[in-house]
């Protein structure tokens, strides 16, 4: 009687493909993310080391380099700052784009899982049918 009733395979196999692309949503995300993350990182390099550049190089007076030092070191916090919300905007869109593919997934995993539901309950019922109209076939009669 167990051997009378539907197996669907195709369900686990749909819920392997839609991980994967889960997966595959997430890893972009996460890549893109990087991607500016390295682009803000080398930025901040370039900068710090064109205005220390600018430190190194010699002056007449003695006065000139408590100068250039002071330049350098509101400089370096200003981009330290500029740099710091670049980063944070990066984190920002990661979460938003996190959230949204979260969301998007749920609804599609919720739709996904009741439409499973309902198709097995379908394949019970007619088993269950199947195997009643069997087992009464086969009943001796009165």
């Amino acid at each position: 009687m167990i051997g009378k009733f539907p197996v669907d395979t195709s369900s686990f196999q749909e819920a392997f493909k839609s991980q994967t692309a889960l997966s595959e949503k997430l890893a972009k995300i996460s890549l893109a993310a990087a991607e500016r993350s390295t682009e803000i990182s080398a930025q901040w390099a370039k900068d710090t080391i064109a205005r220390f550049g600018e430190l190194a190089s010699s002056k007449e007076d003695v006065t000139d380099y408590a100068k250039a030092t002071s330049d350098f070191a509101s400089a370096a916090a200003e981009a330290a700052a500029e740099h710091m919300a670049s980063f944070a905007e990066v984190a920002k869109q990661v979460q938003m784009d996190t959230v949204d593919l979260m969301l998007t997934a749920g609804k599609d995993i919720a739709s996904e899982t009741q439409k499973v539901a309902e198709k097995a309950a379908r394949d019970t019922q007619a088993a269950v049918k199947k195997a009643a109209a069997t087992a009464t076939a086969g009943a001796p009669k009165a």
